[in-house]
């Protein structure tokens, strides 16, 4: 609620990782790993901000943010299919009206 994310290890009630205020406050909405590419994962916060963490690029903060400002985002899941190497990742962001939008990743965030 805090905007707070915390990476554990499945064998420690302690976090390997924490990352405060990682979303100025805002309440974490969803998150999800890349299925393509292990050190990448997403966050949805409440102010239907996306951010792309890539923790073999930068394991302090986002690498990238992205505001959709067209709709309030609810909810979003990943796809992909982790077996093959073309590195395809797509978002899907459920919006609040209930549309679907399917957007692609780039690639240097799917690739395996």
């Amino acid at each position: 609620s805090d905007g707070s994310i915390r990476l554990h290890q499945m064998t420690s009630e302690y976090p390997l990782m924490q990352w405060n205020d990682s979303t100025n406050g805002q309440p974490v909405i969803a998150l999800q790993w890349a299925l393509t590419r292990p050190a990448v994962f997403f966050v949805l916060d409440a102010s239907s901000n996306i951010y792309i963490w890539d923790l073999l690029e930068n394991d302090l903060l986002p690498v990238a943010k992205q505001t959709v400002t067209s709709e309030k985002i609810v909810t979003m899941a990943l796809l992909g299919e982790p077996g093959k190497k073309n590195g395809s990742l797509g978002i899907v962001l459920a919006k609040d009206s209930g549309e679907i939008d399917i957007q692609y990743v780039k690639k240097k965030w799917a690739l395996p």
